[in-house]
């Protein structure tokens, strides 16, 4: 097996290759920011629309890794990012990011996103953390806000999806196509808890606090199921479930961001009983690994159907998720899991040519070519975060 001396050495080379990626081809030098789309094939877009989705999380990937790294080409790459969210997808009307803008910055879908607005509190508190900027500082205490006053549900908890650009009701609240269009789903909240408690990194206060422990308490109550231990995915207003489907990335992601949530505000009681809801959570992520170390995406048991692909975004958070739970327990089979993960990656995923990471593989290995390099979903953020704390965690 690996060695953990090693694994840091390789993560650690391959997060200076990501980056380098998106700095030497992602830039856009003509219109700002970063480009919104580049194919498979390296092919730039320069006229696709750009996410708020994407651009924070790109400040996040950057800020994060000049914090760790302290390599200034990081923090300038950050800024860059911070300054495009601050002049084009921070709404200076009503509050709240764009979910997308023009190739040139101009407003395009101005839906309310819940979850592109917790992303903008991650990226930005992440970047203050970063530049010491008490603009951004400010910036996410004010995303924060929309979140709490504008989308909270007050009668069974929780936080509602999507609105108008003016807060106003939407008929469609999906995040995204494939998605079920509910009020309440495990998505949304998993990033809002993310993005609240890097906020209480820069701003704890005892209401911030409260919340953090409220959303870690929604998904012990309602979104992880009582026995399977998978993530439950779409709600009623009410938490009654609305899908039997299961998403592997989700459930290893979880097992450990939760549990990150309750360590930043240092909650022992509450710590305690998530590290044990960590460990059922890795088990019943587990379910999902082939013998080649990676984690397939999707199952439905109502129909006994399986989505046999392997997505760049579940394997990063495996390789993370595992190595997690094998620092709770000491259990070897944990830390195989999140070597045969990294494995995975270099041995499919990485583009050891151009650089950066592909989509996925289908069953038979054969690449899921018609998915982005770059775009709306495809960012530094999993791949980058992975190697980050994998980093951060062997010491």
């Amino acid at each position: 097996m690996l060695s953990l001396a090693q694994f840091k050495e390789e993560v650690t080379k391959e997060l200076h290759s990501i980056l380098q990626y998106w700095m030497l081809h992602v830039t856009d030098h003509q219109q700002g920011g970063f480009y919104g789309k580049i194919d498979r094939d390296d092919i730039v877009y320069p006229n696709a629309l750009k996410g708020s989705v994407l651009n924070s999380r790109i400040c996040w990937s950057f800020a994060a890794a000049y914090n760790q790294t302290q390599d200034a080409r990081y923090l300038h790459f950050a800024k860059r990012a911070y300054d495009y969210i601050v002049e084009h997808f921070i709404d200076p009307t009503y509050g709240g990011v764009y979910w997308t803008v023009t190739a040139s910055g101009e407003p395009a879908d101005t839906k309310k996103q819940t979850y592109a607005i917790a992303f903008a509190v991650y990226g930005l508190s992440e970047y203050y953390v970063a530049s010491g900027d008490a603009a951004a500082k400010q910036h996410a205490i004010d995303l924060y806000r929309c979140i709490t006053e504008h989308a909270a549900e007050p009668v069974h908890g929780g936080y509602l999806e999507a609105f108008a650009r003016n807060w106003s009701d939407l008929a469609d609240m999906r995040l995204s196509a494939k998605d079920a269009n509910e009020r309440k789903t495990m998505n949304t909240h998993l990033h809002v808890l993310e993005a609240f408690a890097n906020l209480y990194r820069i701003w704890p206060g005892p209401a911030l606090k409260q919340q953090i422990i409220e959303l870690i308490q929604i998904f012990s109550q309602h979104i992880v199921h009582p026995y399977t231990h998978h993530l439950q995915l779409f709600f009623s207003d009410e938490w009654e479930s609305r899908s039997s489907l299961i998403s592997y990335g989700h459930d290893i992601e979880a097992a450990w961001l939760i549990q990150e949530a309750a360590e930043i505000i240092n909650d022992e009681g509450l710590l305690k009983e998530i590290r044990a809801r960590s460990l059922q959570i890795a088990n019943a992520a587990a379910e999902a690994l082939d013998t080649d170390g990676g984690l397939w995406y999707e199952f439905d048991p109502a129909d006994n159907h399986w989505v046999r692909e392997k997505h760049w975004w579940p394997q990063a958070e495996a390789m993370v998720g595992f190595f997690n739970a094998w620092q709770i327990t000491s259990d070897e089979k944990f830390l195989k899991n999140a070597t045969a993960s990294w494995n995975f990656i270099q041995d499919f995923l990485i583009d050891t040519h151009k650089g950066e990471w592909i989509w996925g593989v289908y069953e038979n290995y054969h690449i899921i070519a018609q998915e982005d390099k770059a775009g709306l979903w495809k960012c530094p953020y999993h791949n980058s975060r992975a190697c980050l704390e994998i980093m951060r965690r062997i010491i």
